[in-house]
């Protein structure tokens, strides 16, 4: 299956593209531009490279957080797009699922930290065994020293924040495996998709954990 995989819920953000088991190609940039800049050039230049056209997509997949509010209504707006004008299903992907499949088989557990800003990060603890990656903690948008307080045994952090935990159980992953990657997000949403766990447009939503700001604003708006 040839599968478009979108990254946008942090500032390291792009886009890959998987025919099954195989990546044909990845874009991947970690700098301070909006999503809504270089998401859809970034799109049409993985596909001219690899010599595809949009109509040879069979699938799509996309993060959907926890993560940047407005990365996020961008990932998710352009998948609707095209999962709409090209009439293929889409695969939902956890942000925090996707950052710990990215280190497969590791020994250790792997904890993927992602700075939710007001002080907090948003943060779930992964474990790997013979049947695969198991997810033991629900998402979770804490402050960092609470995090840092339930870590009990060394762990593996990934992500823009796990700078930011202060404990000896800590263990930086390399730079290059701390940021969120396109590619884990397509291998995920792969097996979503043969698993028959696809989502429509209309049912595509991101997982927040609070409220966004312009949320807020209107509940006192309202209040007032």
């Amino acid at each position: 299956m040839r599968v478009l995989a979108v990254e946008t819920s942090t500032l390291a953000g792009g886009v890959a593209l998987l025919d099954g088991d195989r990546l044909v190609g990845e874009y991947l940039l970690d700098v301070r531009a909006t999503h809504s800049e270089r998401l859809m050039p970034a799109i049409d230049r993985l596909l001219a490279d690899a010599g595809w056209a949009p109509g040879d997509l069979q699938g799509l997949a996309v993060a959907v957080g926890p993560g940047s509010f407005t990365g996020l209504r961008i990932g998710l707006s352009a998948i609707k797009g095209l999962a709409l004008a090209l009439a293929i299903p889409i695969a939902a992907v956890p942000t925090l699922d996707a950052m710990a499949a990215a280190l497969p088989f590791a020994e250790l557990p792997v904890c993927p930290v992602i700075d939710a800003r007001k002080g907090e990060v948003y943060a779930s603890l992964y474990r790997w065994d013979d049947d695969g990656m198991r997810r033991e903690w629900d998402y979770l948008a804490v402050p960092p020293e609470t995090l840092a307080a339930r870590l009990i045994e060394p762990v593996v952090l990934v992500g823009d924040a796990a700078h930011l935990i202060a404990t000896p159980y800590a263990r930086l992953a390399p730079a290059h495996r701390r940021v969120s990657s396109p590619s884990a997000v397509g291998v995920l949403g792969l097996t979503r998709l043969a698993a028959g766990e696809a989502v429509s447009a209309a049912d595509l939503v991101p997982i927040y954990l609070r409220p966004s700001e312009a949320e807020l604003k209107r509940r006192v708006a309202a209040v007032n």
